[in-house]
């Protein structure tokens, strides 16, 4: 009897985690979920990783409610989203001038970074090389790749620079400046193509950077489960900057809106929320919470470790001069596809979003694919 009465609670959990805006996460031990009767909701906490919920079946009885079951089958879900693998191109199958498969190697070119395969095509009777994304440079992928590595790792362009002549690089600041600028942009232009699947509840918050010497402030729009850093923009001004053009940019890209945004008490978001999330239907409207403390659920620690992380990247990012600079962008990109997190166990945020950038030289991979279709 006990069994049929829990796989009954399973199923009913099943029924209200596929039930859309049933179940709010407002971050990794703090859940609420909709009571069927209609009467209000339930707040469901992790504690010594043990779920407890308000409701009489847990309360009261001491089992794992129908609540409590609908938020294992929410994470369930998440878990189990098909992974998008971005491989590197290893080797090459089409002629780059006609689509043939009719291919034959012939030969090898020589330059500075080394030797390079050249293919002959039997069909349009052309020759080629295969470097995709680094044609007509004449420095490696992997000194390329390198300098960005160090340059978005925490390095100065000049120590970058010093970096690379350990390894046999002889090369400006000047010149690393430029591969960063010419790479973020073809890789940008690739990411902004793909649909991350973050989670319900978002984040946003504001540091001010200089750029050229002026006060600026950055926006950041982050994703709470998987630290998705989902869109930014350079303000001229705190308090005047209308912020519903970040909340427009995170919703065309994750294809939805929150189901929470959390904040501090910035008017500019409560403005931009109003217009963008609020709805008149309770069970579509997203919640705002933005009386954030120092401690306890509604906290904002995780954009405050955020900004940090920006902050100690400024010192080194001498080579802000305007507010579309490429800098900003590329450690955006570094952030969510390059670099492990220890919150997410070593995961890069793009990882927990169900898109995985494979090869052991992933700035390799990024740029690679990005050029393949240009």
């Amino acid at each position: 009897m006990t069994t049929q009465l829990t796989t009954t609670r399973e199923e009913r959990g099943e029924t209200i985690a596929r039930l859309e805006g049933q179940i709010k996460r407002i971050d990794e031990n703090f859940y609420t979920v909709k009571s069927q009767s209609g009467n209000g909701e339930y707040a469901i906490t992790k504690v010594d990783h043990e779920w407890i919920c308000e409701c009489p079946d847990n309360k009261y009885r001491h089992v794992e409610c129908k609540h409590i079951h609908a938020i294992k089958f929410s994470q369930s879900i998440r878990a189990e989203v098909a992974i998008r693998k971005i491989s590197p191109i290893e080797n090459l199958t089409e002629c780059i001038y006609c689509g043939s498969s009719n291919l034959k190697k012939k030969g090898i070119r020589k330059n500075k970074s080394g030797n390079i395969q050249k293919f002959y095509c039997r069909e349009c009777h052309k020759y080629f090389t295969f470097n995709i994304g680094f044609e007509r440079m004449k420095h490696s992928p992997q000194a390329i790749t390198s300098a960005m590595q160090l340059y978005f790792s925490g390095e100065s362009l000049r120590n970058t620079m010093k970096s690379l002549r350990l390894l046999g690089v002889d090369v400006s600041y000047r010149t690393i400046d430029n591969w960063i600028a010419k790479y973020v942009k073809r890789m940008k232009s690739y990411v902004e193509t793909f649909q991350p699947n973050v989670s319900d509840t978002w984040r946003a918050d504001e540091l001010y950077i200089k750029i050229k010497g002026d006060m600026k402030y950055l926006f950041a729009l982050m994703d709470d489960e998987t630290r998705f850093w989902i869109a930014q923009e350079v303000a001229e001004s705190k308090y005047k900057h209308d912020a519903r053009s970040l909340f427009q940019l995170g919703k065309k890209l994750a294809g939805k809106k929150p189901m929470t945004i959390i904040t501090d008490g910035l008017p500019a978001y409560h403005d931009a929320y109003k217009k963008e999330f609020w709805t008149m239907k309770k069970d579509t409207r997203t919640e705002h919470i933005n009386a954030i403390k120092l401690s306890g659920n509604m906290n904002n620690n995780k954009m405050e470790r955020f900004n940090g992380e920006i902050r100690d990247r400024e010192k080194t990012m001498r080579g802000l001069k305007t507010k579309d600079t490429p800098i900003l962008t590329g450690y955006q990109i570094f952030h969510n596809y390059i670099r492990g997190h220890e919150g997410l166990d070593g995961k890069t945020p793009s990882e927990a979003c169900g898109i995985r950038v494979e090869g052991k030289n992933k700035w390799l991979t990024l740029i690679q694919n990005a050029s393949k279709d240009r």
